[in-house]
């Protein structure tokens, strides 16, 4: 049985200069640099050049998502600013698209900055735009006591979408390690060319090295592409403030799995399976747990994947792949469902075996991240090596940063 109640966050510490967190894309998404770990093995070349490391027939999984414009500056007749950042829906539906799609007003969870000069009163932001001017008014409604706030939205004119008035009015999240204003650039080079689906307030950022022509060369290599969609929330920037791991609180993320998806995973066994982001490999192997959910406790369970609960089953309850994904297809099938639609806690450290994983293509992630254990329990103590090998070789960090292939060295 794993024991991630032994694993203390320090012993995945390293030191990362200011300089080396990339602060701007670079002018060409696939021309980062590409760190590949294969066989106890490291090598770099360019991103482009990616397809020459996956094996014909893989099946990579990219997350569609699609990052909202999060950040609103209101400013009050004082001329003090108030920043709001949209967190997740809460009424008159908490389904993130539908929310997106709602007319004339909608209350969001959010955060609030320079909180104690907004004591009382609705603000209101105004923007003009195609000489037509556009009014969105904030009110404060109550305290969660988390830190985030119950915030109630409405707008002129009302027969605008809240997403219409979030292009028009947000601003795109850039992520705390970046110490620059939002610019024009990053409207688009934060943002994967295949988003589709809106709801993150982060970029699933490994995808922001595909390109078009790269996507129809890993067609012409055979290989396949599926998207799942996972929304990036805030809880992937919370730092791990705990020494051990077993007091951290995972953060809850939404995903959105379709039928077919899911069909055509059970249809390839013994195909390797790469994901695309460690939002994609939380995802697939959420859908392992999923199925072995439905198995072990029937199908009225929780349509989600609490943070420990794959290390808490005991090998006799390890169902295959094949097993666990025809349990959570039975779901769907049962319920006339086209797609599960739930959530996601789980927490992958180092012990965790991976189900369906083949490798994993990701950017490079802070000290002590619930990221980095994700990857160091793909790698192994390797990561280290893997690590020391990108700081002395001029690899790009983070976000903006240069890219990784990680081969699962236990499959």
């Amino acid at each position: 049985m794993i024991e991630p109640e032994a694993i203390r966050i320090s012993d995945y510490n390293y030191s990362l200069p200011a300089e080396r967190i990339a602060q701007f894309p670079l002018p060409e998404r696939d021309g980062s640099k590409l760190l590949i770990y294969s066989n106890g093995q490291f090598r770099q070349d360019i991103f482009s050049n990616v397809t020459n490391y996956l094996p014909k027939k893989s099946l990579l999984v990219f997350n569609d998502t699609r990052v909202i414009r999060a950040r609103l500056f209101f400013h009050k007749s004082t001329g003090a600013q108030i920043e709001i950042f949209c967190l997740e829906p809460l009424a008159p539906t908490p389904e993130i698209e539908a929310a997106f799609h709602q007319q004339t007003g909608s209350i969001w969870k959010c955060l609030v900055g320079n909180l104690k000069r907004w004591k009382s009163g609705i603000l209101v932001h105004e923007s003009y735009h195609e000489g037509q001017l556009h009014q969105l008014y904030a009110e404060r409604l109550r305290d969660f006591g988390d830190g985030s706030f119950e915030i109630s939205f409405h707008w002129n004119p009302p027969e605008k979408s809240f997403s219409e008035i979030l292009i028009l009015m947000g601003l795109i999240p850039l992520p705390p390690y970046i110490h620059r204003h939002t610019e024009s650039i990053d409207n688009e080079r934060y943002q994967t060319i295949y988003a589709a689906h809106e709801g993150s307030v982060a970029a699933p950022t490994a995808g922001l090295h595909f390109t078009a022509p790269l996507m129809q060369k890993l067609r012409q290599n055979e290989i396949a592409i599926e998207k799942i969609t996972l929304h990036v929330g805030i809880g992937t920037f919370r730092p791990v403030s705990v020494d051990h791991i077993r007091d951290h609180v995972m953060h809850h993320e939404r995903i959105v799995i379709a039928k077919g998806t899911l069909e055509r995973l059970l249809n390839n066994p013994g195909k390797p399976v790469f994901a695309v982001g460690t939002t994609s490999a939380r995802t697939l192997e959420s859908i392992y747990w999923l199925g072995v959910r439905l198995i072990n406790e029937g199908s009225s369970v929780l349509p989600m994947v609490p943070q420990w609960y794959p290390y808490h089953q005991g090998e006799k309850s390890d169902p295959t792949v094949q097993h666990a994904l025809e349990a959570l297809l039975g779901y769907l099938n049962t319920h006339k469902l086209e797609e599960y639609n739930g959530e996601t806690q789980l927490m992958i450290v180092p012990g965790y075996k991976y189900r369906l994983l083949s490798g994993l293509i990701t950017n490079f992630h802070m000290p002590q991240s619930t990221l980095l254990l994700l990857v160091a329990a793909l790698i192994g103590e390797n990561w280290k090596k893997a690590y020391d090998f990108a700081l002395l070789n001029g690899f790009r960090f983070l976000s903006y940063g240069d890219s990784c292939l990680f081969f699962n060295q236990g499959k």
